[in-house]
């Protein structure tokens, strides 16, 4: 067991170092990116949100995404129908607004999710007038210089699309709203520059040419997730997807235990359907740092009860957990330049992503063993189950 002990260790302190190397990486790129212009493209855009329910600060969110540093785009909302209970407030926000803003009722998804078939509808409702499709989530607050930033790399032709990432903000101090935050993180410093990028719904630009040209549309018939096609059908075609860390969104999380669960797993059931390579590898990782750290205490508490030294065995457990901690300081730094009207919040509730990141891997271990057993998620009030990446089966509303 001990030998098993210190294999486990090496092979955590050299996967360590290394994600030590990549954050100090990450944050030498953004701080990069911050300081490159956003430059003078920026054509005629499309603003699709797909709407559901009422959540937290739903308005001030929605009332965001017509406020941007933007001279030439429309916004266009996404409804079930004006049964929805957020129908109301998006009327409301749509006769404040400046600028031109767009409620268009999709209707029920029968052969795949709400959110895909509101897209859909969205997109057809939208016409040829756009040169570029940004697709946003509801729940979260861009700033004002978001939109500019998110469309200037498709100046480059080359580019198949923009993408960036949720940054989630515990709204009060429980601890499954911290938890869910630092969840997340590490999944937002998975993105950077290279070629395994993917997109992320909450936050995709696209050019509408390249949309139709991949043949999106059509590949999000059957689908549960809008994200995980758009990525497929980018990489089939061979284009790439640009990663914009100043685009990084805030979003404020109030979870209850069950919520987070229902959460995190789900989005590792989603990876499983339709990335099951990287669902694979991450789950592997995971394992990995969760058996040497408890083999470690283990070994350590069984050498305590019987009077032996074992302080080298307490002291190799807790290295892993704190480059983990490391590792999140050094995301902390890197979000505070990213989001400086956050700055003051984000250092307040630093603790989050620093203290709680050791436990992050258990959690994922968690949500891996269940995604291995299970095709079905909750989403927003309505049971799924995703027979394959283009078949979805609606079992309750």
């Amino acid at each position: 067991m001990l030998a098993f002990f210190y294999v486990l260790i090496v092979e955590q302190l050299l996967q360590g170092l290394y994600s030590l190397w990549e954050g100090l990486l990450w944050l030498r790129m953004a701080r990069r990116r911050l300081s490159t212009p956003s430059g003078f493209y920026a054509p005629r855009a499309a603003v699709i949100c797909p709407v559901k329910g009422l959540e937290t600060n739903l308005e001030l969110n929605l009332t965001a995404l017509t406020e941007f540093d933007y001279t030439a785009y429309e916004v266009f909302f996404a409804v079930a129908s004006k049964d929805d209970p957020a129908f109301s407030l998006l009327e409301r926000v749509a006769s404040k607004s400046k600028r031109p803003v767009h409620i268009i009722q999709a209707g029920r998804a029968r052969d795949c999710s709400d959110k895909v078939n509101n897209l859909r509808v969205a997109v057809e409702a939208v016409g040829k007038e756009f040169e570029v499709l940004v697709f946003v989530d509801s729940d979260g607050c861009p700033p004002r210089r978001w939109l500019s930033r998110m469309v200037s790399p498709l100046h480059d032709e080359r580019v198949g699309a923009a993408t960036a990432f949720r940054w989630l903000l515990p709204a009060r101090g429980g601890f499954w709203s911290a938890m869910v935050s630092a969840w997340n993180a590490s999944t937002a410093t998975y993105l950077g520059e290279h070629n395994r990028n993917f997109c992320w719904g909450g936050g995709t630009a696209i050019r509408q040419a390249r949309f139709e040209q991949i043949r999106v549309a059509e590949m999000w018939h059957g689908a549960v997730s809008d994200d995980y096609v758009l990525t497929k059908a980018l990489r089939t075609s061979g284009f790439p997807i640009v990663f914009v860390p100043e685009c990084l969104v805030p979003s404020t999380c109030d979870m209850s235990s069950r919520a987070f669960f229902e959460f995190t797993t789900r989005q590792l059931i989603i990876t499983r359907i339709y990335e099951p390579k990287l669902w694979g590898i991450a789950g592997l990782a995971h394992f990995f740092y969760c058996a040497a750290v408890l083999t470690g205490l283990g070994l350590w508490l069984s050498r305590l009860g019987n009077s032996l030294p074992g302080l080298q065995i307490l002291v190799l457990t807790v290295v892993p957990p704190l480059i983990a901690a490391v590792r999140g300081l050094l995301r902390v730094m890197a979000v505070v330049d990213l989001l400086p009207e956050k700055k003051e919040k984000i250092l307040s509730q630093a603790w989050v992503w620093t203290m709680l990141a050791p436990l992050v891997p258990f959690v994922y271990v968690y949500n891996f063993a269940t995604a291995a057993f299970s095709r079905r998620i909750v989403w927003r009030g309505i049971r799924y189950e995703l027979v394959s990446a283009d078949q979805t089966r609606i079992l309750a509303r």
